[in-house]
C-alpha cells in the first residue's frame, strides 16, 4: 500500500508539473476600456459613451535608462473595451497604457489623469492571473450634457452653487 501511495504521489507531482509546463509566465492581457466623460465629472458616470475604435498603445521603459523594452497598439471595441498582448517579463520597466486619439469630434479634451493608465506586467508581484486591467482612459466633452446634474446627484454629488444665485 505504501508504494502504491508512493507512485500516486509521483504521478500526481510529474502531472501538476507537465500541466504548468505549457503556461508562459511571459504572456499578459492588457485589459481596459475608452470613454467619453459627457459630464466633465473626471470620471465615469452613467452618462458616460464608450468610445470605439480609439486608439490605444502599450509601452514599456526601462527604469534605468528610459529605453523602450515592448511596445503595441490597438484600438477599442463597439464597447469601448480593449485587450492588448503583453509580452516578457518586464519587473524592472515601467509600463504604461496611453489613449492616442478621440474618435468623438466634440469629446477630444484629454481629461487629466485619464490619458494614461499604469499597468504592472510581471508575475514576481503575487498576482496569478495573467490579465492586467488598466484604469478607465477618458476625453472630456467640450459641454456637459443637460442630464449631468441629476447624474451627478444620483451619485451623490450635489452640484456646485455660487453664493447669490
Amino acid at each position: 500500500m505504501a508504494k502504491f501511495s508512493q507512485a500516486l504521489l509521483v504521478a500526481t507531482v510529474c502531472f501538476f508539473g507537465l500541466a504548468g509546463f505549457g503556461y508562459s509566465h511571459e504572456d499578459y492581457q492588457v485589459v481596459g476600456k475608452v470613454y467619453c466623460d459627457t459630464c466633465r465629472a473626471m470620471f465615469e458616470t452613467d452618462a458616460s459613451i464608450p468610445m470605439k475604435a480609439a486608439p490605444v498603445k502599450l509601452q514599456c521603459q526601462s527604469r534605468e535608462n528610459g529605453t523602450i523594452t515592448y511596445s503595441v497598439e490597438g484600438v477599442t471595441d463597439e464597447s469601448g473595451n480593449y485587450r492588448l498582448p503583453g509580452k516578457g517579463e518586464h519587473e524592472n520597466d515601467i509600463c504604461d497604457v496611453t489613449v492616442l486619439k478621440s474618435t468623438v469630434p466634440d469629446c477630444d479634451e484629454l481629461a487629466p489623469g485619464r490619458d494614461r493608465a499604469r499597468v504592472v506586467l510581471t508575475h514576481n508581484n503575487g498576482i496569478v492571473s495573467n490579465e492586467r486591467y488598466a484604469n478607465p482612459l477618458g476625453f472630456l466633452k467640450k459641454e456637459a450634457l443637460d442630464v449631468c446634474p441629476d447624474v451627478l446627484k444620483s451619485v451623490g454629488l450635489l452640484p456646485i452653487v455660487t453664493i447669490g444665485e
